[in-house]
């Protein structure tokens, strides 16, 4: 594959539409700079911690979701196995385990290369995607860190999807 060199007009900085979103949702947010926001959102099991960077270099917009859930090393192989588990059954994006912070974290970018710009709609279901992976997985990783369960059961338990209504 051959990569091709093209002058290409700067973009909208799509951090800026992570902004008005923030706004317009009353979550509390802090720029750190013109390429990146830190977002914190409440969640049903969790505050999530909500960053997103632009990298230009790559034409990317990277999303990083963590949750206040830290992982003894002693329970770190076991959640590496559900990492593995869980992203299994993911279509976009990927959970990781941040080894010197002992924190899970969702990640995931929207490509923009070849100078596309990203719209407010693309910016509000990364972000969907991310707090909907880290709200239905959350019990799973609880399960292991806190509960004793292996992955598998942690999964058993808590990745199961529901049919009707009770």
């Amino acid at each position: 594959m051959a990569f091709i060199e093209t002058e290409i007009e700067q973009q909208a900085n799509p951090v800026d539409l992570v902004e008005r979103l923030a706004s317009l949702n009353d979550w509390s947010f802090e720029r750190s700079g013109s390429h990146e926001i830190s977002l914190s959102i409440a969640g049903r099991w969790s505050d999530y911690h909500v960053s997103f960077q632009w990298m230009n270099e790559i034409e990317a917009l990277h999303l990083a979701c963590a949750f206040d859930l830290k992982v003894p090393e002693a329970r770190r192989a076991e959640v590496l196995k559900l990492l593995a588990n869980v992203n299994e059954q993911l279509w976009v994006g990927h959970f990781d385990l941040w080894s010197d912070e002992g924190m899970v974290m969702y990640r995931n970018a929207l490509m923009l290369a070849g100078g596309a710009t990203a719209s407010g709609r693309q910016c509000e279901a990364l972000l969907k995607s991310a707090l909907d992976a880290a709200e239905r997985c959350f019990p799973a990783f609880q399960f292991v860190v806190w509960a004793g369960k292996n992955a598998k059961e942690a999964m058993d338990a808590t990745l199961f999807e529901t049919a009707g209504e009770a």
